[in-house]
């Protein structure tokens, strides 16, 4: 997830590893090609984010092809960057929640022209720093990044020693946090949980437990709905301040979640491509999507079913 990607190197490299494997398997993309093995339905080919409000995106888009207009969807899980990769080589024809990547905008975009924008997805994101309310009601002032030091030991953890810890989801999210904990000269470390799930079970357990934590965490998500999480106030994002990686000192922006199509589909997809290009979704109907899958453990096909059924006036403008 998630304005700049900042990544670990190590992590990176075993993303792009598992991709390629997933990629190979799959082979290239036929869109706009009948599918032998699906009847003569085209086949169209979504990636999947890691993270459970993408999915919801995702499945949604999947039910209504296949049901509504007769396509063979294929859906796989990678890495924000190898998705890029893929989109620009056609191996898949759609990225549907794209929390801002510049360098590969400029790429693939602006320079190579493989891939072209299909608009809003209609939800804004915006990544920040929380804490749980019960801590930020006992200790008013941990919500200004100036406090955070004096908080550190009581934030610390096994794997930090004696630094605070901030926990994060997966290293592939965008994440400028190592550098800002540098920069503002925090005394607190950076641990990844490894994904959005296990980031959510730690987070349950520490509020079961009313333990103080500091967390990457962001909005749209369901589970804000569920935990009361407050805001770290971080220097004030301004245009600009995280254009050099290593010298990212501020918050987070606001970021309208963007659409990103393969330019071949995007000319050549017929009703799916205009389909994909007319998809939007607000901030709460995401929520309730993905609820249905995390939080009341349904599969993504039933809450993509269920949501539709219930909600016809919202997608049927969505047909080409």
């Amino acid at each position: 997830m998630r304005t700049t990607e900042r990544t670990r190197r190590t992590a990176t490299a075993i993303a792009v590893a598992g991709g390629m494997l997933l990629l190979s398997a799959c082979g290239a993309a036929d869109t706009g090609a009948p599918d032998s093995a699906g009847g003569g339905k085209k086949t169209v080919r979504l990636t999947v984010p890691s993270w459970v409000g993408a999915e919801a995106n995702v499945a949604v888009a999947k039910h209504l092809l296949e049901t509504e207009l007769g396509y063979k969807v294929k859906a796989q899980q990678m890495g924000e960057v190898l998705a890029w990769d893929a989109l620009s080589k056609g191996n898949i024809d759609a990225i549907l929640e794209d929390w801002g990547h510049p360098e590969q905008e400029q790429k693939y975009i602006e320079e190579k022209k493989t891939v072209v924008r299909a608009g809003d997805l209609g939800v804004t994101g915006h990544i920040g720093w929380f804490v749980p309310k019960y801590f930020a009601d006992e200790n008013p002032d941990v919500t200004n990044w100036k406090n955070l030091n004096k908080y550190a030991d009581e934030l610390s953890t096994s794997e930090t020693g004696s630094k605070g810890q901030i926990l994060e989801g997966s290293p592939d999210y965008v994440t400028n946090d190592e550098a800002i904990i540098k920069n503002l000269d925090l005394n607190f470390k950076a641990v990844y949980a490894g994904s959005e799930a296990a980031q959510i079970t730690e987070i349950r357990k520490n509020v079961k437990d009313k333990k103080p934590f500091l967390t990457y965490w962001w909005t749209p998500q369901w589970l804000n709905a569920e935990i009361d999480l407050v805001e770290v106030e971080l220097p004030e994002y301004k245009e600009g301040c995280d254009k050099d990686p290593k010298k990212v000192a501020c918050a987070y922006p606001d970021t309208p979640l963007q659409k990103f199509l393969n330019a071949d589909f995007a000319e050549n997809g017929g009703e799916a491509a205009e389909f994909l290009k007319n998809l939007k979704l607000t901030t709460e109907q995401q929520n309730e999507i993905a609820k249905m899958i995390a939080g009341e453990k349904m599969s993504p096909e039933a809450a993509a079913e269920k949501w539709t059924k219930a909600n016809p006036d919202v997608w049927k403008a969505w047909m080409p």
